[in-house]
């Protein structure tokens, strides 16, 4: 008999990103939904040199880098310092010298808690059986004798661990650091299971939420281990950044969802009404996007070039993302007139759109402002009192005002009549007064947003120049647009002396 063929590899190689390139008659392609052609602009030299520099220098130039640095994320960040950068904007080191544990600690209190259970860590396969018989005779154990087990630490539940366990198994299972049973991928698998484990014993308010295994395998493919740990820290705890999404509630991932709806409702009109005919809610498709800060677009160029401007500015980007995908899927959108074909084009972007030459610089014309998002959540927040209101369930006395001013740090005013006595309006009332001063009250939060903006401290100011322009090496000069303080537009060239007065 003659021997069969040996089977060519599915597996060609790894692309740039360390992305597993299969064949094309292979299961594994067909299944797959990632592009390799990647168009992610080169750093030459002399700009990888002065990002060195900047980086190097970073705590004695903190500001000026800052000042800077959408020029520099326009032109593209070196791969190999992309780490370094998320690092230094995430201030990580700061959480991690006040945290009264280190990194280790957490560590080493998990492999205790997993030898007393039987699991080694890089055992991620038989980790899952295990885990079901330890949670079995745990059981049995805790209701025969509780008071047996007096070492046992609660904060990870086995139900916890079997969670990390699977997702482990799951996020970026093509990516050469995951991928397989090599050691790579065996220690890659280990290092992601540390970190969203020790982080169920960092907070274990929250402990672990799905989604989470894909912000921490984003940070480990770009940093060392304990600095990824601590950046996942800071991006899920700060309000800046995915603060409350991961809450078992899910309130506010929910909350951002009718924002969202809000901020298409009045960018993109035609696209939300078709959308709204078809019962297509943004909870729908926007919660995978933000839960996992898009890491599910097919170009992978794009998505970290996502996640740079997202780490810079914080939430606002995520907003401006969404709804930059929508308007280049807009047209396509408003032709499908059926629910089935619609919701998995959003949930899984076709390659077109995402690419990093198309969907990037779209983004970078797509501002979503901070003052924007507090008008929409206050629109949320009245249509929720409304709810509320109308259903018996909330009082007249907490009004939206109350909730604005709370949230802006300021004492609460009294809503008082002519007679000195706090008002009792009717629910209606209310509502006629919510649908006619929204616009209203738009405008007010925002002119306050930017009166505000003047006396910040300088580690939160926002620049009101719609443009800044500077000069750095090897960049040409660009016309910048400044506001002053008499509100005067002022138009000029970068480095020169000479300007344009325009009135405002």
């Amino acid at each position: 008999m003659s021997s069969r063929p040996t089977e060519k590899p599915c597996v060609l190689g790894f692309d740039q990103f360390g992305f597993a390139v299969f064949r094309r008659n292979c299961d594994k392609w067909k299944q797959e939904h990632r592009s390799h052609e990647y168009s992610y602009p080169s750093v030459d030299s002399s700009k990888l040199e002065s990002w060195q520099k900047m980086l190097s220098n970073w705590n004695e130039a903190g500001a000026s880098c800052m000042d800077k640095m959408h020029i520099l994320l326009e032109d593209g960040v070196p791969i190999k310092l992309r780490g370094r950068l998320w690092k230094c904007l995430l201030d990580s080191d700061l959480v991690k010298e006040s945290s009264t544990h280190t990194y280790q600690e957490y560590v080493q209190e998990l492999r205790s808690q997993l030898a007393s259970l039987g699991v080694n860590e890089y055992g991620v396969q038989v980790a899952i059986s295990t885990l079901d018989n330890a949670d079995k005779e745990r059981a049995e154990t805790d209701s025969a004798a509780p008071n047996l087990m007096p070492n046992y630490n609660p904060e990870i539940t086995i139900e916890t661990l079997r969670q990390i366990v699977l997702d482990v198994e799951r996020s970026f299972p093509t990516h050469c650091s995951l991928m397989g049973k090599n050691p790579e991928a065996k220690e890659g698998q280990a290092k992601l299971f540390r970190i969203l484990s020790a982080y169920a014993k960092y907070n274990p308010q929250i402990g672990y939420c799905q989604g989470m295994s894909y912000i921490a395998a984003m940070l480990l493919m770009n940093m060392q281990e304990e600095d990824a740990f601590w950046a996942f820290v800071v991006l899920l705890e700060k309000p800046k950044y995915l603060a409350g999404f991961y809450e078992h509630s899910l309130d506010t991932i929910q909350r951002h969802a009718k924002i969202f709806q809000q901020l298409l409702k009045h960018r993109m009109p035609c696209l939300w009404q078709h959308m709204d005919n078809l019962e297509v809610a943004p909870l729908l498709f926007i919660t995978t996007w933000f839960l996992t800060l898009f890491t599910s677009l097919p170009c992978w160029d794009s998505v970290l070039a996502i996640w740079d401007l997202i780490i810079l500015d914080g939430i606002n980007v995520m907003f401006s993302t969404g709804l930059c995908i929508l308007q280049l899927l807009e047209p396509r959108l408003l032709a499908m007139s059926d629910v089935s074909v619609l919701l998995p084009t959003l949930l899984r972007i076709p390659v077109d759109v995402s690419r990093y030459n198309v969907l990037v610089p779209a983004l970078w014309l797509t501002k979503v402002h901070k003052w924007e998002l507090d008008c929409m959540q206050s629109v949320v927040l009245e249509e929720e009192e409304e709810a509320l209101l109308s259903s018996g369930k909330l009082s007249i006395q907490a009004t939206t005002v109350e909730k604005m001013t709370k949230q802006n740090g300021k004492k609460t005013p009294d809503i008082k009549g002519a007679d000195g006595k706090r008002s009792t309006r009717s629910s209606a009332s209310v509502g006629k007064e919510t649908l006619k001063d929204t616009l209203t009250k738009m405008l007010k939060i925002a002119r306050c947003y930017l009166q505000d903006l003047r006396h910040l401290s300088e580690g939160h100011k926002e620049t009101l120049s719609q443009e800044k322009a500077l000069i750095i090496p090897g960049h040409s000069k660009r016309w910048s647009t400044t506001v002053n303080s008499k509100g005067q537009a002022r138009r000029g060239i970068s480095g020169k002396g000479r300007s344009e007065k325009t009135s405002r």
